[in-house]
């Protein structure tokens, strides 16, 4: 075999994963540990791990480059303890090769094997992984978004502008029939997209079959009144069986949408909900943060919103711009241009990005500046139903402030003859 052709083979038959690492040891041997752990090695060379085995199912270190040392361990490890190992914290990017053979099609096996357990090795005071990379021919064997943003345009009728959302609040306490009056006002104010909170799933007071019936007649009779389709994503999180007869009930019912706590249902419940409901499914990513809020441990959201796309997912949380969150502006920018990004060359597979944690009108030129796109959803929970004037307010308020940024003018002055966005300027700004 040609090196040329030898070179080719590799990029079909392995996928990267970029990691930073800290370690009071040489990077390059805490990569090599890396790479036999998550592959065909452990501490010490074992019977049987021939050479030839080692040729064919061993991870491989593709680069090491060593960055700045920190003064400080940011995390404990007992082990250095016991080695009596001191500083410096030494800090670097490794890139690890992975053969899809030790994989298959085999997504929690996926997940495994670029994490796992790299994040309890004793080797290092930090590990984060950055970003995982897959061949074209890797990504065919997973699942595609069945619906994605054009497919949610195209459900909600709404084109030229982005999407705009809104959040059951209170977030829990409200009974079916309180649900379904707030969201027959939140229709006839003009919303696009309306979503239970991540807390509210099939809770005594508004048993899930009970809110959905309740919902979809008012967002049914909305549409015959209208001509206008509004897409409810009702939160089906629970056991496998329990969701695929939610998401059943929902279609149905004549909904076009669920929603999932995709940390807490696992990878393969939300592949299997995917291949069983023509539904789109918005992926809400509560738990994040204890993956992604320190630097030095976790995952990047560029690989946390790979592995999770190979679901078969159709929209992501990625928070949004001066929200009530810990994220910076620049990770959710970054995160909601993750989405628009293929995951292999050749793919059309972007995801809509679901921005959302304490927008308001305010925040829609942040918004759009930074991502310079109308592909997205904007979902403001309280910036909608804790306007001054109420929930239809609000509604008017977020859609005034689009078109001004659409037209190019300043909120301020677009609001100096709507009353709505005026006011919401003044109430939400003033917390600011």
């Amino acid at each position: 075999m040609s090196t040329v052709h030898a070179v080719r083979q590799m990029e079909i038959d392995m996928l990267e994963a970029d990691y930073l690492i800290e370690t009071p040891l040489d990077p390059a041997r805490v990569a090599e540990v890396m790479a036999g752990e998550q592959s065909s090695g452990t501490f010490v060379r074992v019977a049987n791990e021939s050479d030839a085995l080692r040729a064919r199912s061993r991870a491989s270190v593709v680069r090491v480059e060593e960055l700045e040392p920190v003064g400080q361990p940011s995390l404990h490890s007992a082990w250095l303890t016991r080695q009596r190992t001191p500083g410096p914290w030494r800090r670097a990017r490794i890139t690890l090769a992975f053969p899809i053979a030790n994989i298959g099609v085999n997504l929690p096996t996926l997940a495994a094997t670029v994490a796992g357990n790299l994040y309890d090795l004793g080797e290092v005071t930090g590990m984060r992984l950055l970003s995982v990379r897959l061949p074209p021919a890797y990504r065919a064997h997973f699942e595609l978004p069945r619906h994605g943003v054009a497919g949610t345009r195209a459900l909600t009728q709404v084109s030229g502008r982005p999407m705009i959302g809104t959040i059951i609040k209170p977030n829990v306490g409200l009974s079916a029939t309180e649900t379904a009056a707030l969201v027959r006002d939140l229709c006839e104010a003009g919303v696009d997209f309306i979503k239970d909170d991540e807390v509210c799933a099939n809770p005594v007071h508004a048993p899930l079959g009970e809110r959905v019936r309740a919902v979809m007649a008012e967002v049914r009779a909305y549409r015959e009144r209208s001509g206008r389709p509004v897409m409810v994503a009702f939160n089906i999180t629970d056991d496998l069986d329990s969701m695929r007869a939610h998401a059943d009930l929902v279609e149905h019912e004549g909904g076009s949408c669920v929603m999932a706590s995709i940390n807490w249902c696992g990878f393969s419940a939300i592949q299997s909900l995917r291949r069983s409901t023509p539904l789109v499914l918005h992926a809400h990513r509560n738990g994040y943060g204890m993956m992604s809020r320190d630097p030095a441990l976790g995952m990047s959201f560029q690989a946390y919103q790979t592995l999770w796309r190979l679901a078969g997912v159709d929209h992501m949380h990625v928070h949004g711009l001066a929200g009530k969150f810990a994220q910076s502006d620049a990770e959710v920018i970054e995160s909601a241009r993750d989405c628009a990004e293929p995951l292999a060359p050749g793919y059309y597979d972007s995801v809509l990005p679901a921005f959302s944690s304490g927008q308001w009108a305010g925040t829609a030129q942040a918004t759009y500046d930074a991502v310079q796109s109308n592909d997205l959803l904007f979902m403001c929970g309280g910036g909608i139903l804790a306007h001054p004037d109420g929930p239809a307010a609000g509604v008017a308020s977020v859609r005034q402030a689009w078109a001004a940024v659409q037209a190019g003018v300043p909120l301020a002055t677009y609001a100096e003859n709507m009353t709505e966005l005026r006011h919401a300027l003044q109430f939400f700004g003033a917390r600011a």
